[in-house]
């Protein structure tokens, strides 16, 4: 007959510790396993130390290609995405000294358009290399070196003849003849003209691109200084006879001289400042000033102006070379603002599209 342990002997209660102790260990290490595995996952992955770290940034490479032979000059590379033309310009140069940055022309196809400076290499990228073809754009001057050596010539010119130098005129001619008062205030009006250019041209203007052909300025300078001697002869020569309807054609023609030359003034600065403000999503709007309001007619008033002192002028002094001048310079103007025109029918159309370019009326 079997013996009934009893559950309270103190044998059964050891044998009961000595399970419990040991379900309790094994639970307790399951926790313990439970807990750890989820701090390992919580943590994500273990991040390599920095010294592994690899850099990210992909350089370019850029193949500079003659545009007429079709061969390569050199490989500019290791160029950051971040990078302008200018930039790849100027390891060009140090690559090729004899062609420094001003005068190398970059193009992404053989018939297309330069690219101008400010262009960022990734924008042109397809890939790691980038083709470029190369024109040599010829020996280059800045933009305020050309407009003031352009104007200042004429503005010395003039004043040369008007002193009647004994090479230009006869002395003994000159200190007879009587010099109408049209002669001097042609010489005023002539000046004020290419005083206001120049200092527009130092204080006022803003220009995009930084350089153009020197032989540009060459034909500029050859225009205006051939002109003005031309211009400036028949004007101050002893022989020279006033305007046929005397003093009312001089007073008219003068006054609508300086109210063209303050309006070609007031324009210029309202462009300047438009772009000074960074406000070139609208098209110039008129101001308080009166002399602005004709871009309520036309796209480009300042060509307006400046054809209307021309014209002005020639009435004023009533001389073929001055006639030939003005027209010319009217037709010269007239292309500058259809082309301006055009441009400015791509940005602004709805502002400019009942406007006309030069001349109001003409559409």
């Amino acid at each position: 007959m079997l013996k009934r342990q009893n559950p309270s002997s103190p044998e059964h209660r050891r044998g009961l510790a000595a399970d419990g102790g040991a379900l309790s260990m094994s639970h307790s290490d399951s926790r313990s396993f439970f807990h750890f595995s989820q701090l390992v996952l919580s943590a994500g992955q273990i991040k390599p130390s920095p010294a592994l770290k690899h850099s990210k940034i992909t350089y370019f490479e850029v193949e500079i290609v003659d545009v007429q032979s079709k061969k390569q000059i050199c490989i500019v590379d290791k160029v950051p995405p971040a990078s302008t033309l200018l930039d790849v310009k100027h390891k060009f140069h140090k690559a090729c000294p004899q062609w420094y940055p001003s005068r190398v022309g970059l193009q992404l196809e053989r018939k297309g358009p330069f690219l101008k400076d400010s262009v960022s290499i990734q924008s042109l990228a397809v890939s790691s290399i980038v083709t470029l073809y190369f024109t040599d754009l010829g020996q280059q001057v800045g933009w305020t070196t050309f407009f003031l050596t352009e104007y200042t010539g004429p503005l010395l010119i003039y004043l040369l003849f008007y002193i009647r130098l004994s090479t230009i005129y006869d002395q003994v001619e000159s200190r007879k003849n009587f010099r109408h008062p049209v002669v001097h205030l042609a010489c005023f009006c002539h000046c004020l003209h290419y005083i206001r250019h120049l200092l527009e041209t130092l204080f006022v203007h803003k220009f995009s691109e930084g350089h153009t052909p020197l032989k540009n300025m060459i034909k500029g300078c050859a225009f205006y200084w051939g002109f003005t001697s031309w211009i400036a002869y028949y004007i101050n020569h002893p022989r020279y006879t006033p305007p046929s309807f005397g003093h009312k054609q001089v007073s008219y023609a003068a006054l609508a001289f300086l109210m063209c030359e303050a309006g070609n003034h007031f324009i210029n600065v309202a462009l300047a400042h438009q772009i000074n403000s960074e406000n070139r999503t609208c098209f110039p709007s008129p101001t308080y000033n009166p002399f602005t309001w004709l871009f309520l007619l036309v796209s480009c008033p300042n060509y307006t102006y400046e054809a209307g002192s021309w014209i002005s002028f020639t009435v004023m002094t009533q001389t073929l070379p001055v006639g030939i001048f003005a027209f010319l310079m009217v037709i010269q103007m007239s292309l500058w603002a259809q082309k301006k025109h055009r441009l400015y029918l791509k940005r602004f159309y709805p502002e400019v599209r009942r406007k006309a370019a030069m001349i109001p009326i003409i559409f």
